[in-house]
């Protein structure tokens, strides 16, 4: 007899999923953990914590979630020139680790 894939279900995604998980950040290093590492690079909201962060990614992307990495990523002093003072805020990011076979696509419109 020929062995069945078991195939996962996930529920449907709350509006709480959507206020969790903000948005892909977009950099080399993010770009090539995806390809390498089967590993996305999200902001999510600061208040999170792994377990829901997790839970809202599987929901959002019918994925399997095997680990999170959650960093705090500091605001930081700008100037421009010497003259021109300004800031960028600091977020909460988290690095999902995919299952073996999961993937996700980020740019689909």
């Amino acid at each position: 007899m020929a062995e069945e894939k078991q195939t996962k279900t996930f529920s449907a995604p709350v509006a709480h999923d959507y206020e969790v998980i903000l948005e892909p950040v977009i950099t080399e290093k993010s770009m090539a953990l995806l390809q390498n590492g089967n590993k996305v690079t999200v902001k999510v909201l600061s208040s999170a914590n792994k377990i829901e962060i997790k839970e809202s990614f599987q929901r959002l992307y019918k994925v399997e979630v095997e680990n999170v990495h959650v960093i705090n990523q500091i605001s930081k002093s700008k100037s421009r020139g010497g003259r021109y003072q300004g800031h960028v805020s600091g977020y909460k990011k988290a690095i999902i680790t995919l299952k073996e076979g999961n993937a996700v696509d980020l740019f689909k419109e």
